[in-house]
């Protein structure tokens, strides 16, 4: 347990966190494959709504690689990471940062998935990256698969839906574990893992269109096993390589409350938290939790595993569990005697009436940060690390170049002091990596007005712009915050 009553530990990691799709670019360079992230499309403000999700299938795949349809792609051009990585990470050494989570695309370095050989250009690429990076004793946080699976992996086996799909992931993770051991100590084997669920193309490149007679559930539960027992195998080797890599899972921790205290919203809420940290528990403790077996049953979903998967759970669990967290939700039996949230992704969500909202509907709640890190460290006695937390919103450049953005200070203010009350009630948190300390394209929207970062980047959601950077008010009261390790807020 962390005896820390006074406040950060001296050796916390504070970061920032990307994503390969999200900021690299190039593509179609340097070898690198199409991935299911090159094939989401922008679509503008004025023809969705807040619920808005893309929903891609294989007919609009089969169209655009036919060239019947052309539409922009912002996850193909990111921020040109790419080509200005030194930029950037020389601007993330002068924020002060001590951690950088990142990502590697796996199309980068087995350009179809199933490739017999690696891309040598692709894995020199991340050599340069974290060479960069120690240059400036920056930790790199790498994660293995953030919602980037090779296209053709897609194509010909229907992305994780497939059992084949473990063998390629698990050799891919061994050639960049081999590759990086001397360079790497942390690691994230799936971002954001129960995604899936809410959308699996997004987080197992599986096509909902391609397996008939299934439901949704039924398909994005089949592909959470195959990839939890990929994640535990990624353990075992990692472990082999080098005892003192730390492998980690990732999960979208979205704190539940019920909106009244009627019973039965109580129970509700307990139900939508344990589906929600459903797969932490697997992570965790290596094995299926005793209460899915009636979820599983109530809604005809059927796990198929293979002799020796829940051993191979059980033996490797994970070293630490990293969650995003953004904002809670609450809810109700009777939704409809209360005020819907509307917001992308939120669902099935009502208003509660204590918290703000942000641009895109996501309820602001720094409070549900500390009570979700105790729940945490309290269900898996295990090391905690937030890899991502931050504010979306839209800002403005002043005449003379700077914007203030008080109110992403005032979030991530609010927010880091529950994680400092959460370590005084002795949660064991290894660190903190802001999403994204530079502006991004967004994951749910593909759009660039939705900004997170400390660094500003010059680009609309049309793509148009110079990419200079520049630092935001925010940039300079984080450079604080670390420099004083977290003691001025």
């Amino acid at each position: 347990m962390n005896k820390n009553m006074n406040g950060f530990p001296a050796n916390f990691l504070w970061g920032g966190a990307t994503a390969a799709n999200q900021v690299e670019g190039a593509y179609n360079i340097g070898g690198k494959g199409l991935t299911t992230a090159d094939m989401v499309p922008y679509v503008p403000k004025s023809e969705r709504g807040l619920n808005f999700a893309i929903d891609v299938d294989s007919n609009y795949i089969e169209k655009v690689l036919k060239g019947e349809i052309q539409d922009t792609y912002p996850k193909r051009y990111g921020v040109d990471f790419y080509h200005r990585y030194k930029e950037d990470i020389a601007l993330l050494a002068e924020l002060g940062l001590k951690a950088f989570r990142l990502s590697i695309n796996w199309a980068r370095i087995f350009p179809n998935g199933d490739d017999a050989e690696p891309n040598a250009e692709g894995l020199q690429f991340y050599d340069n990256v974290f060479d960069e990076l120690k240059k400036y004793d920056i930790e790199p946080i790498v994660t293995l698969s953030h919602y980037e699976t090779p296209l053709s992996l897609t194509l010909k086996y229907n992305g994780w839906y497939s059992r084949e799909v473990i063998g390629f992931f698990t050799k891919y993770a061994e050639t960049v574990f081999n590759r990086y051991s001397d360079k790497v100590k942390y690691w994230i084997t799936f971002n954001e893992i129960n995604m899936i669920g809410h959308s699996p193309y997004t987080g197992g490149g599986v096509l909902i269109d391609k397996v008939p007679n299934k439901t949704k559930a039924q398909i994005s539960y089949q592909a959470a096993h195959h990839q939890f027992v990929a994640s535990a195998l990624a353990t075992k080797i990692a472990h082999e390589i080098n005892p003192e890599m730390k492998i980690g899972c990732m999960l979208a921790r979205t704190q539940t409350y019920p909106v009244t205290n009627n019973p039965d919203d109580v129970q509700l809420a307990l139900h939508q938290n344990d589906l929600n940290l459903f797969y932490t528990d697997v992570h965790a403790t290596g094995e299926y939790p005793v209460y899915m077996n009636r979820y599983f049953a109530e809604n005809n979903i059927v796990i198929e595993k293979e002799v020796g998967d829940d051993e191979i759970l059980k033996q490797y669990p994970v070293d630490y569990i990293s969650l995003s967290y953004y904002m809670s939700k609450s809810v109700a039996v009777d939704p409809e005697k209360h005020e819907v949230v509307a917001g992308n992704l939120v669902s099935n969500a009502v208003k509660n009436q204590y918290l703000d909202t942000s641009d895109w509907g996501w309820q602001i709640d720094p409070k549900g940060l500390r009570i979700t890190l105790r729940d945490m460290h309290n269900r898996y006695k295990k090391p905690l690390f937030i890899v991502e937390n931050g504010l979306g919103a839209y800002d403005k450049v002043e005449e003379d170049g700077s914007i203030h953005d008080t109110y992403r200070i005032d979030y991530l203010q609010k927010h880091i002091q529950q994680m400092k009350e959460a370590i005084k009630d002795g949660v064991d948190l290894i660190g903190y990596t802001s999403w994204g300390p530079i502006d991004l394209i967004s994951m749910s929207t593909s759009e660039m007005s939705k900004r997170y970062g400390f660094i500003y980047v010059d680009q609309d959601d049309e793509g148009n712009g110079t990419l200079n950077r520049s630092r935001k008010d925010s940039f300079y009261w984080y450079q604080g915050v670390i420099a004083t390790n977290g003691s001025e807020l």
